[in-house]
């Protein structure tokens, strides 16, 4: 069984938590850079990051920025910032009330399939959503966690977008609970405007236990990726 440092950073600006990931993603690949080259077996850590931040869009590097419908000016109106980031993906919303979860995990100590790794990430939403009762789904193509697929009510209540190298993953999941989801009409999320967002707090009617649902996301990826958080 595997083992993953957990840090719960609280509420943090964008760009401070995305270094903060990158000192243990440049960790990772500096000791298998090592292992590599000098024959050594120094084994890796993999380390799991839960945040929220301040109002802000990021971009993924194959996303659009046409997606962004405002100007700089209006989003320091609504106290919102803007970054390009090096994660896959498109436009997304991080904002307060909303878990940002950031696996750094080297795969090489899970499996080597970025595309399962991504299926494991929503398999642990899934599982976290019907605690609640809630039937969380995937759509084909798209990824993320949906309610209502295939249906004109289909509605997307978690976002993902990751980075990896030499099999160390970054970045992860906006998962919406007591999210402010007016800042989302500024944009059209994921690139996808046929489809609406929502949030834990909508679909249930009354504010969520961020702290509580932090504790079932925490046990359902020890159960799925079968690793102990520590």
């Amino acid at each position: 069984m595997q083992i993953a440092y957990f840090k719960d950073i609280g509420l943090i600006e964008y760009k401070e938590a995305w270094l903060f990931q990158e000192k243990f993603f440049n960790k990772i690949l500096e000791i298998k850079s090592k292992n590599r080259n000098e024959g050594t077996e120094i084994t890796t850590k993999n380390h799991l990051i839960f945040c929220e931040h301040p109002h802000v869009y990021t971009l993924g590097n194959s996303g659009n920025k046409e997606n962004l419908l405002v100007n700089e000016d209006y989003l320091k109106s609504r106290g919102a910032s803007f970054y390009k980031t090096n994660r896959g993906g498109d436009i997304t919303y991080h904002g307060p009330g909303q878990i940002v979860g950031y696996p750094i995990f080297d795969l090489d100590n899970f499996f080597n399939d970025i595309g399962k790794y991504l299926r494991f990430l929503e398999e642990v939403i899934i599982l976290t959503l019907k605690e609640y009762g809630l039937n969380g789904e995937r759509s084909k193509g798209e990824t993320g966690v949906w309610l209502d697929v295939g249906k004109p009510t289909a509605r997307k209540i978690c976002a993902m977008g990751v980075k990896t190298s030499r099999w160390v993953s970054m970045h992860g999941f906006a998962f919406n609970i007591n999210t402010d989801l007016s800042y989302f009409e500024n944009i059209i999320p994921c690139g996808i405007n046929d489809k609406k967002v929502t949030s834990l707090e909508k679909e249930i009617g009354h504010k969520i236990d961020i702290c509580y649902t932090k504790t079932l996301l925490k046990s359902n990826i020890e159960r799925v990726f079968d690793l102990e958080l520590k």
